[in-house]
């Protein structure tokens, strides 16, 4: 069950980007309470959650810089990288030299993902504001699937199946039962643009990371770290216009809300994302992470004191079988390949 280029069990990764989608879950209870104490706009709050999620992400990848960098200089002049020299090799198994990702092939990446993380955050905040939470999130999320299944059948040539038709399907149901259950959304034709723009940000942003994780060579980290710096590029002027300082009654209340914001539901996560989006099918992926508003729902019933009702209950119910049977169905097809490492 692992893949090939990168050496992540799939079963592993169908493990971290369902945790992933919990923790994108408790973004949204967070980002509540952080507009319950300060003035903070929701443009504004995702620059910082880039910008504090890019921090954690270089500090943590400080040390093991350093810890390289001093086995360098420990190593013998002969042994290190360039040097001419017997290699120590596998028994029965020839060396397979790492292959470097390029400069450019890092650049091209990092933008990339930058990019579609950008478009993908901010236009779905502008659906929200244009026709609200509910609908925002139903087009948004459920566009989400559809487009990548087209764009990993036609650039990938990952075969969804019947079985992972009738998940999706199920998926999409559970998630407008879960969201729209309460009856007071309202469309607005802009709003639903904004939301289809959101969807395709967040298509582009999974099939680019499958289509690299085929090739091999990125890391997940590096990956999140770049991708982070180029939204909070993109975001810091809309930021600035928004109101970059907020103002609080409560400013050690919401430096430790903008610190859970950047620590779980940012750096975790979305390093997860990428690790696990790299050798799961794209069409997984995004159904996967349709557990985001299933963590939402949670939380608002246990920590913001909604009430739970029959709609919420059955969308619940709708989105775990239809993630739990996808799960199955790529893990068991794991299993089927040809282990190839």
């Amino acid at each position: 069950m692992s893949n090939a280029q990168s050496g992540l069990p799939v079963g592993r990764g169908l493990l971290f980007l369902i945790v992933a989608g919990v923790a994108w879950g408790t973004a949204g209870a967070a980002a509540s309470l952080v507009y319950r104490v300060s003035d903070l706009g929701p443009v504004a709050l995702s620059f910082w959650r880039c910008a504090a999620g890019l921090a954690l992400l270089l500090a943590a990848r400080l040390p093991r810089r350093l810890a390289r960098a001093a086995r360098h200089r420990r190593r013998p002049a002969g042994r290190r990288a360039g040097s001419v020299g017997p290699r120590p090799r596998c028994a029965g198994r020839p060396a397979r030299p790492a292959v470097p990702e390029s400069l450019g092939r890092k650049v091209l990446r990092t933008a990339a993902t930058g990019v579609g993380l950008a478009v993908f955050q901010t236009a779905y905040f502008a659906a929200v504001r244009s026709t609200g939470l509910a609908v925002a999130t139903v087009v948004t999320l459920g566009a989400g699937p559809v487009l990548i299944a087209l764009g990993a059948r036609l650039a990938l040539g990952e075969r969804l199946g019947r079985g992972g038709v009738g998940a999706v399907a199920g998926a999409l149901a559970g998630l407008a039962v879960l969201v729209l259950g309460g009856g007071a959304a309202t469309v607005r034709p802009w709003g639903v643009v904004l939301a289809l723009l959101s969807a395709a940000g967040y298509s582009v942003m999974t099939l680019l990371t499958r289509w690299w994780g085929r090739e091999g060579g990125a890391d997940a980290a590096a990956t999140s770290a770049g991708a982070f710096a180029v939204t909070s590029l993109c975001l810091l002027p809309f930021a600035l216009a928004e109101g970059l300082v907020p103002q609080t009654a409560e400013p050690g209340r919401l430096l430790w809300l903008l610190a859970y914001v950047a620590a779980v539901p940012t750096a975790l996560a979305y390093g997860l994302y990428f690790a696990g989006a790299a050798v799961v099918r794209s069409a997984t992926v995004s159904v996967i992470m349709l557990l985001e508003p299933v963590a939402a729902a949670v939380l608002a019933v246990t920590l913001l004191g909604e009430h739970l009702t029959p709609a919420t209950s059955a969308g619940t119910l709708l989105l775990l079988g239809s993630v739990t049977g996808l799960a199955v169905a790529e893990a068991r097809q794991a299993r089927g390949r040809p282990a190839l490492v």
